[in-house]
């Protein structure tokens, strides 16, 4: 009988416990971007070895498996060029050395990327830079087939790089084109784009689309025809994208802030020099609002208690404007010992908490991922022992 009573009781006690154990570890978004342009992250440096290559993005996959990503956002066309055989833009140069030249022996690197990531259980988002088209007009390598040479008249040039022009109806359809070819041949889950849209000012010159302002401006103030002209591409793009394939994603990551409360009292309660609404000509909160994107990841790279853009303003900002959608804070963890603030080995912990304790907000992307090689202040140690040291499935798109 003594026995009978002790196994009910152990029962009772362990019943929770394993209700516990079982129960599912909530979806959060955990990422990293890799950055191809300048050979930030990957490849170390430009190769037409496609073994080297693939060696070396197994090697960072694994880091990052290891360290509890679930996620990885890779740049796959930095300026009009491309990281896999595409019919309309030449090979980058940040991959082979010299735009145009394929690696040897030939290979898809896209292609074995996705397979590669998928392998681990990790999804794969493609990294697109929509309007940047020369990086460096005095030190990009530039192939004939290049569009900037095919289409000169499609192109400005602000300080010392080439854009397409957003108010050009012809570069809307052509960077269309570039990101239903991906989504239609490749496995990937996302599309992503970065805050490069209209590029920041450079002070004292003005972007100079003033021609076809007054070709298609129709009463508008300037300002206002260049919103029109971002919010009809990325419209374009979430329409074909779905089209294309209904499961693949479409997500923006702009700069942290909006606008400034004192020119918007829907802005947050910052003093940022330049915003995406005001200088960038992006207004994210639109397009959450239409629902023309899937999820936003705001480039939160500020520490707790900034005078000018304080982290934690910022995320309570983004959460109370998601409108529905899946809402991921991007981490500046490249910038481990620039200041004092940044040598505090609790900093990027404590953004990690925020972020858990924050509704609407449902993980987390890391910039960028040759930090991690260098473990500063032992950040890749807390997230493979504590943080993410449980894995956790990502967010469904909504």
């Amino acid at each position: 009988m003594k026995s009978y009573l002790l196994s009910v009781f152990l029962s009772l006690i362990l019943v929770p416990f394993n209700l516990i154990a079982q129960q599912p570890v909530k979806p959060e978004f955990r990422a990293v971007w890799v950055a191809t342009v300048s050979n930030i992250d990957w490849p170390d440096m430009p190769t037409t070895s496609s073994m080297v290559q693939k060696q070396a993005f197994i090697r960072l996959l694994d880091m990052h498996k290891a360290n509890g990503m679930n996620a990885v956002i890779v740049q796959v066309r930095p300026a009009a060029d491309a990281f896999y055989p595409s019919p309309y833009e030449p090979w980058s140069q940040w991959l082979t050395g010299i735009q145009g030249r394929p690696p040897s022996p030939y290979s898809d690197p896209l292609a074995f990327m996705i397979t590669e990531t998928h392998k681990r259980g990790m999804e794969f988002h493609a990294w697109m830079n929509p309007y940047r088209a020369v990086f460096n007009l005095n030190g990009s390598s530039i192939t004939a087939t290049h569009i900037t040479r095919l289409h000169p008249e499609w192109f400005l040039t602000y300080g010392d790089k080439k854009y397409f022009d957003p108010g050009n109806k012809e570069v809307q359809q052509y960077v269309t084109a570039i990101v239903k070819d991906v989504v239609k041949r490749y496995d990937v889950d996302a599309i992503h784009f970065d805050d490069y849209f209209y590029p920041y000012r450079i002070a004292g010159k003005e972007f100079p689309d003033e021609a076809k302002f007054r070709q298609y401006g129709k009463g508008m103030s300037i300002e206002d025809w260049r919103r029109s002209n971002t919010d009809s591409v990325i419209f374009m793009l979430y329409r074909t994208i779905k089209e294309t394939n209904s499961k693949c994603q479409f997500g923006i990551s702009p700069f942290g802030v909006w606008r400034n409360s004192d020119k918007d009292p829907n802005g947050s309660m910052t003093h940022a020099g330049q915003t995406n609404y005001d200088d960038l000509y992006a207004d994210i909160v639109l397009w959450l609002k239409k629902g023309w994107i899937d999820y936003v990841t705001p480039q939160l790279y500020w520490e707790f208690g900034h005078k000018s853009a304080p982290f934690d303003v910022l995320v309570d900002w983004w959460s109370r404007n998601t409108y529905g959608k899946n809402c991921y804070i991007g981490l500046g963890i490249y910038r481990a010992g620039s200041n004092e603030a940044w040598r505090d080995k609790t900093q990027i912990p404590r953004q990690i908490r925020k972020i858990r304790s924050t509704p609407n907000v449902n993980g987390m992307v890391f910039f960028s991922s040759k930090t991690f090689e260098k473990n500063p202040n032992g950040w890749s140690d807390s997230l493979r022992l504590n943080y993410f040291k449980i894995p956790a499935p990502t967010p469904s798109g909504r």
